[in-house]
């Protein structure tokens, strides 16, 4: 019985030790586990860190309007020079009534140059989105109305110059929240905008744009290289007539020259022919045979027969 005791006394303590031993493997490998990703999170967390202070300096640069608009101008400056190759447009171009636009579009006539302006109307819009009753609800709509038709108004009589640019010109506003908003709860200012032949664009509806100005520009391109292969078929059809009249001529030069040889062979014929009949006069005298004479005469030589 002794004996038997200390034998499952021995393996019980065996599978104990076996089992603790697996415990603090396992359990290693989870401290291991959570250790990971603890520094993962930590790493989260400074990522987190600096894109809050990157937030931070975009509303700093946001909130003021000069920086703001370079941020509207360099926006716009990217997706142009993206899509449209470098002689389609021109940045910072000072129009004949001295206003300058940020961008212009060299589309050929009709309809002409389009110039681009961007304007950022954050300030009302973020009025307009914190509003905590109906009262500063209308007050920032009214606020965001009227910022929106001032600057149409702007792009309308700054940049649509007669004989100079197109008849309608755009806005680039570089939020797509705002273009939405204005959209969907203003549908009078955009009214207004089409009115004054100023369109109101955003980012994705200018990259849309610019992509059919491209296509425009290339079916240019095509119609320039159509009129000239159209002047060099013209000019290789004038060499083909010249030498349609070279060869006319060359062949009445051949023809003449045949008619000239059919002459001298009809010459040599009647001089073969003469010769051999004078033969045959010599061939019968020379026989004894009644031959000819050949006398004199005022018309000339004549043959004259024997007892002539």
């Amino acid at each position: 019985m002794s004996k038997t005791l200390e034998e499952r006394l021995a393996s019980i303590s065996k599978r104990l030790g076996e089992g603790m031993e697996k415990s603090t493997t396992q359990s290693l490998e989870a401290i291991g586990e959570v250790k990971k990703r603890l520094a993962l999170i930590d790493a989260a967390q400074k990522t987190i860190a600096e894109l809050g202070g990157q937030v931070v300096s975009l509303q700093e640069v946001l909130s003021n309007k000069q920086a703001r608009g370079a941020f509207g101008e360099i926006q716009l400056n990217d997706l142009v020079s993206a899509i449209l190759p470098p002689s389609a447009y021109a940045f910072q171009v000072t129009l004949g009534t001295g206003s300058r636009a940020d961008c212009l579009i060299k589309l050929p006539n009709p309809p002409g140059p389009i110039a681009i302006d961007a304007k950022f109307p954050l300030e009302s819009y973020h009025a307009l989105r914190n509003a905590q009753d109906d009262e500063a609800r209308t007050r920032a709509g009214r606020a965001f109305r009227t910022a929106i038709a001032t600057h149409i108004s702007d792009i309308a009589s700054k940049y649509i110059v007669p004989g100079e640019t197109a008849e309608s010109a755009l806005m680039f506003l570089p939020s797509e929240a705002v273009y939405a908003e204005l959209h969907a709860n203003f549908p009078a200012v955009v009214d207004e905008s089409f009115r004054a032949h100023v369109f109101i664009v955003s980012p994705t509806t200018l990259w849309a744009t610019l992509n059919t100005v491209r296509a425009v520009f290339k079916d240019v391109r095509m119609r320039e290289q159509a009129g000239v292969i159209q002047i060099q078929v013209l000019a290789m059809l004038k060499d083909v007539t010249r030498l349609d009249e070279r060869v006319a001529k060359l062949q009445r030069h051949h023809e003449q020259t045949g008619e000239d040889l059919r002459q001298i062979r009809i010459s040599t014929d009647k001089v073969t022919r003469k010769a051999e009949k004078i033969e045959e006069i010599q061939i019968a005298d020379e026989t004894g045979e009644p031959g000819k004479a050949i006398e004199p005469g005022p018309a000339g030589p004549r043959l004259v027969k024997d007892g002539e």
